[in-house]
C-alpha cells in the first residue's frame, strides 16, 4: 500500500478565513492544503484530503480508507465532542489517527473541553493555528514510518 494519508476537515472550516478569525485566524482552508500538499510531496507521501459538513460523509470517508490509505489526520470540528460515529468509524479501521485543531479546545468554553474522538486516536494536536495541521501530518508520517 501506497503512503497515502487521509485528512478530514470537518463542519465549517470550509468557512476559515471568513469564521471568527480570532479564534481560528485568517488563514484559509486552501492555504493549509497547499502547505500540506508542499510538506507530502517533500516528504514523498500522497495526500487524500476532503472537507465535509455532513457526519455521514466523514464516516463513509474513513471506512474507505482502510482500503487505501496508512494513515488519517482528521479535525472533526463541532463533532468532536458528541460523535460517537466518528470514533466508532476511527476504532473500527484500526488506521493511526492524528486528531487536530486550530484552536485549544481546552481552552474554550466547557463543551468544547471534551473529545470522544481522542481516546481512540494515536494522538491529538491542538492551539497551533495551521501548524496543527503541519504538525500533524508530521506525525501521520511519523506513525506510517513506525518511528
Amino acid at each position: 500500500m501506497a503512503k497515502k494519508i487521509l485528512v478530514i476537515h470537518g463542519p465549517n472550516l470550509n468557512m476559515l478565513g471568513q469564521r471568527e478569525p480570532k479564534v481560528y485566524g485568517k488563514v484559509t482552508l486552501e492555504r493549509i492544503n497547499a502547505e500540506l500538499k508542499a510538506l507530502a510531496k517533500k516528504e514523498k507521501v500522497e495526500l487524500d484530503i476532503h472537507q465535509t459538513n455532513i457526519e455521514g460523509d466523514i464516516v463513509n470517508l474513513i471506512q474507505k480508507a482502510k482500503k487505501r490509505c496508512r494513515a488519517i489526520i482528521i479535525n472533526p470540528g463541532g463533532y468532536t465532542h458528541y460523535s460517537i460515529a466518528i470514533r466508532d468509524a476511527i476504532a473500527s479501521v484500526k488506521i493511526p489517527t492524528v486528531e487536530v485543531h486550530l484552536s485549544n479546545i481546552y481552552s474554550r468554553e466547557e463543551f468544547r473541553q471534551k473529545s470522544v474522538i481522542a481516546p481512540v486516536a494515536a494522538g491529538q494536536i491542538t492551539g497551533f493555528g495551521k501548524n496543527s495541521y503541519v504538525l500533524g501530518l508530521m506525525a501521520a508520517i511519523n506513525l506510517i514510518k513506525g518511528k
